[in-house]
């Protein structure tokens, strides 16, 4: 498929999709929805790990409010239910490592875009902005799910009231994200982040998203069993023989992801 609103490339297991929309901040609109969806699906069976980034000098801002003409005609619950949450889906049940690297502005629905992913790793200087209730909405694409997972419900209701501003380095002190770094060496540090994943376990990290996702509607024995169970699947795998053998050689391991 030809792209026209994002770029898809891959290079050494390592699928990189970028919003190409630049002179909109890469906000949302129709088409570079359905092709995301369509680039992560196509990424998964094609690379070991998925980076998302922004082109320029902004992640995302959000849906482009001009899309489609009149922003007060606009069918929201529709333009959420067959655009957004395919998109969203498709990053979150993604069988492969997802990384977001948020550079620049993350607001509305693109601040929640980025918390789709496995990983986000975000510039020191990055910020995220729930900035719905500006204009009266409330947060929207996965908002409203991720936000408390990740932050606590005292700083995702602070958050999505006040519409306050996250810096990258605000947001990884207080777990809303894994981790942030001096733009100087933003693109170095994802692209070695990426490369870690890309040439690891591949079939075990998407047991522990597994994992770790479930563990939320879990009692502790529940959790415990299915830790025993996904434990015996990867102790099956030829990436687990060759963990222990490199182990037991002294050196490092080399990961096929199966």
């Amino acid at each position: 498929m030809d792209y026209a609103a994002i770029k898809l490339d891959i290079a050494n297991d390592v699928a990189t999709l970028t919003l190409n929309r630049p002179d909109l901040k890469n906000a949302l609109n129709v088409q570079m929805r359905a092709e995301i969806t369509h680039a992560v699906k196509a990424a998964e069976h094609q690379a070991r790990v998925l980076v998302m980034g922004g082109a320029g000098d902004a992640f995302c801002s959000g849906q482009d409010l001009g899309d489609g003409g009149n922003a007060a005609n606009l069918d929201l619950e529709r333009t959420l239910r067959d655009e957004y949450v395919p998109m969203l889906k498709a990053i979150f049940d993604c069988k492969i490592p997802t990384i977001c690297a948020v550079h620049g502005a993350a607001a509305g629905a693109g601040a929640n875009l980025a918390l789709a992913a496995d990983v986000v790793i975000a510039a020191d200087e990055a910020y995220f902005l729930q900035a719905f209730t500006r204009i009266g909405l409330i947060p929207d694409a996965g908002g409203t799910y991720w936000l408390p997972r990740q932050m606590g419900a005292a700083k995702a209701m602070g958050a999505a009231l006040f519409g306050d501003k996250i810096t990258g380095r605000q947001a990884a002190d207080m777990g809303m994200i894994y981790e942030s770094v001096p733009l100087a060496v933003f693109d170095r540090h994802v692209a070695t982040r990426a490369l870690h994943l890309a040439q690891g376990p591949t079939a075990t990290y998407a047991r522990v998203k597994q994992a770790i996702r479930g563990s939320f509607d879990n009692t502790l024995d529940e959790q415990l069993a299915v830790e025993a169970k996904l434990q015996g699947e990867c102790g099956k795998t030829r990436d687990f023989q060759e963990g222990v053998m490199a182990f037991l050689e002294k050196r490092p391991a080399k990961y096929e992801g199966r």
